[in-house]
């Protein structure tokens, strides 16, 4: 049996290609978001600490939220080089060298002197690395959708992209379990050396990814065009000539991102406060378990989208989060963690779940091969560097005793409106041959597969 497009002309695509295609994007994600969502617990619960004045713990705690925000801000920018790069040389090379990058980068983040230490160098010297970490980032989610979605059977493109998200999910798990048993060590213990440890571990990130990557395939798709000379020498010029709306609508529907950051590491770091006393290997077990429900209704949402389309799904994510999410901060002001922990399960676990499953597909399919990685990489990571820095700004509006969850809770329902805005305005794709994504003119089928007259 073949996963066969007729009307590609290119040969037919073993069934086990797409498989190994969403094995490698989700273990490469979930290896790559260990990374990154590592930071997130320790801005929350360490590098205040570590990294900042201890005399003021409200601006050190602010500093050390804007630092988790430093790597979005960056990842615009990355995603400008690497998805240039990864529409002129594919989307394998990306795969593999973010991977390296974001093993290299948090490795040597746990390496780091601390302030008592060298003083002011020791916060400029973690900026950095969060940098690095930012532009692997970039290119990472972009490229390994494309190389999900390219090599997918045509009907069933929202299940095998919804692996890269559903990776993503799978190493935020980790990264809490891991932080878990270092969050319990003595307060000594945990500042000297026990945050490092989960840091030192991403050093297997760059060996695993690497072997389990450099086998990869290149898509079916790109490597006819790069054959036939259709891959463009500017990709970016004609991504921002024939397809700014649609990046645009990327950008603007990226914004329910929010919903994950502030859940993440803002509500963390406000449950964990004096001001509401919840215990931090408590709060980590709420995003523990709300991340493995969400491992089993990623898919679910995403099969669901091959059905009956990626916009109903994705404005049940978007407009339920807006109501899900105050909701969960209300529970945690409450300091009833039962509550806490079912309601954090319900936002995170559930409803976020059908906007977060199904947009790897959602966005991807609105651009066509050519500038595919170029779209879905510079669209996300605008929406994201908006969603990376709303931790900071939620501490902000928190105000100076960090309690006034009432605000935050209106500000992220508020950031919901956005993606309602863009998914309503877009096209419906999930029925397009893959061939016809991105032209103006493609005609739904059935299975989404087109047929020769």
């Amino acid at each position: 049996m073949t996963a066969h497009d007729p009307a590609s002309g290119s040969p037919p695509t073993p069934q086990a290609q797409p498989r190994k295609a969403a094995l490698a994007a989700w273990i490469g994600s979930a290896l790559e978001y260990y990374d990154f969502f590592i930071y997130g617990s320790a801005a929350a619960l360490i590098f205040p600490k570590v990294f900042f004045d201890e005399s003021d713990p409200a601006n050190a705690t602010l500093l050390s939220l804007a630092t988790f925000g430093v790597a979005y801000a960056a990842r615009p920018v990355g995603a400008l080089f690497l998805g240039h790069v990864g529409d002129r040389l594919g989307r394998k090379k990306i795969m593999v060298f973010t991977l390296m990058l974001m093993g290299l980068s948090t490795f040597l983040i746990g390496c780091l002197p601390t302030r008592d230490q060298i003083g002011g160098a020791a916060p400029v010297l973690l900026v950095i690395l969060r940098i690095m970490q930012g532009i692997s980032a970039a290119g990472e989610q972009a490229s390994a959708n494309s190389m999900s979605l390219e090599h997918a059977p045509p009907h069933r493109r929202g299940y095998f992209t919804s692996f890269t998200i559903n990776g993503t999910q799978a190493g935020q798990l980790i990264a809490t379990l891991a932080f878990i048993p270092v969050a319990a060590l003595p307060e000594e213990q945990l500042l000297s050396w026990g945050w490092r440890i989960p840091f030192w571990l991403s050093i297997a990130v760059a060996v695993t990814g690497y072997v389990i990557r450099r086998t990869l395939e290149e898509t079916p798709v790109f490597t006819e065009q790069a054959a036939t000379g259709g891959v463009a020498k500017m990709p970016l010029a004609v991504l921002l000539r024939d397809h700014w709306a649609d990046v645009l609508r990327v950008v603007a529907a990226a914004v329910i991102a929010t919903v994950s950051t502030i859940f993440t590491v803002w509500a963390l770091s406000y449950a964990t406060s004096d001001a509401v006393g919840l215990s931090r290997t408590g709060m980590l077990w709420v995003g523990a378990l709300a991340n493995l429900v969400a491992l089993f209704t990623i898919p679910l949402w995403a099969r669901l989208s091959d059905r009956v389309g990626r916009r109903p799904v994705f404005l049940v994510g978007a407009a339920g989060s807006a109501v899900v999410m105050p909701l969960y901060l209300w529970a945690i002001s409450t300091g009833s963690y039962p509550l806490v922990l079912v309601t954090g399960i319900l936002v995170f676990g559930v409803v976020y779940s059908a906007a977060n499953g199904i947009w790897p597909s959602f966005y991807a399919e609105m651009f066509p091969t050519r500038v595919r990685l170029s779209g879905m990489a510079i669209g996300t990571q605008t929406g994201f560097a908006i969603a990376g820095f709303a931790v900071a700004f939620a501490s902000q509006i928190a105000g100076p005793d960090g309690d006034n969850w009432g605000s935050v809770a209106l500000f992220a329902a508020a950031l919901c409106v956005p993606p309602v805005v863009a998914a309503l305005s877009a096209r419906e794709t999930a029925h397009v041959p893959t061939e016809q994504l991105g032209e103006r003119g493609a005609t739904p089928t059935e299975a989404g597969v087109s047929v020769k007259a």
